[in-house]
């Protein structure tokens, strides 16, 4: 008997009952257990597992947020750098997830429609939090979440903290640069307000990168960031735009309108700016 056909003989003889799994480890019972069409259609198995891996990743990209947000604060950008760009491949994920759902034709959506009720991807509290997180504040959002006591606390906390730009923009102030006294306390629950001064600074960066280096390296990240986010975004409104048209969505939104208005949310507008006027 050769060594290959021996190993593979002990590996058959491996005994898992006392010892973790590969799927206890995974928890893989319950994630693959946890899809539950309520239609008879055929297509909900896609769109269920579609919104479900969505809402992993975006599990995943809120941890990535909230410590490259801490290292800022404390200075560790080099860390901070490593997740800003795990978070803007797992927006490349999350837009190819939408080319998945986009196999999905209008008769297909509509059979299965009635049995969604009122449920929306509106009401994701995970994406609200990204939102929030990004800078982009508006208290109207915490509504779909009032039903739910304790995820409205974890929205309401990343509606109440200092974004990733203003915690970026912080930084710029201790590291020397002239920012705006009323851009680094500020009632961080409303939207920011792009700043003439705040750009200037970011433009002093830009234009000494070796001197700022550090710094020129964040406003990059963020640039990368942002711009991530724009594609899920434009290949979300044109999946939503592609299956149902214009129809309101199933939870009472707009649908496409509303999502081609958020098209237009600049979230680091300053460094977008300055590349027309370096």
């Amino acid at each position: 008997m050769s060594n290959e056909h021996i190993v593979i003989e002990e590996k058959a003889k491996l005994d898992f009952s006392q010892s973790m799994s590969y799927s206890d480890y995974l928890h893989l019972d319950q994630v693959l257990n946890a899809q539950q069409p309520l239609s008879p259609a055929h297509d909900e198995m896609l769109f269920i597992i579609q919104h479900q891996t969505s809402e992993l990743w975006m599990k995943l990209m809120l941890h990535e947020l909230h410590a490259a947000t801490a290292c800022i604060v404390a200075g560790d950008l080099p860390s901070a750098f490593k997740m800003l760009a795990r978070v803007s491949r797992i927006m490349e994920q999350l837009v190819q997830a939408w080319t998945v759902l986009a196999t999905m034709t209008p008769p297909e959506y509509t059979a299965m429609r009635p049995y969604l009720g009122s449920s929306s991807g509106f009401q994701s509290w995970q994406y609200r939090c990204i939102e929030f997180a990004l800078g982009n504040k508006n208290g109207a959002m915490l509504k779909p979440h009032a039903h739910r006591p304790e995820l409205l606390q974890k929205v309401e906390a990343a509606y109440r903290a200092p974004s990733l730009y203003d915690e970026a923009l912080r930084l710029l102030a201790r590291q020397g640069l002239p920012v705006p006294a009323d851009h680094l306390e500020r009632d961080w629950t409303q939207p920011y307000a792009a700043s003439e001064a705040v750009e200037a600074a970011w433009l002093r960066v830009y234009r000494d990168p070796h001197k700022y280096w550090d710094l020129y390296q964040l406003g990059e990240k963020l640039t990368d960031l942002e711009d991530a986010f724009r594609v899920w975004r434009f290949r979300h409104v044109t999946t939503v735009e592609r299956i149902i048209g214009f129809k309101r969505g199933t939870g009472g939104t707009g649908g496409v309108s509303y999502l081609r208005k958020m098209l237009d949310v600049v979230l680091f507008p300053e460094i977008w700016k300055l590349r027309t006027d370096l």
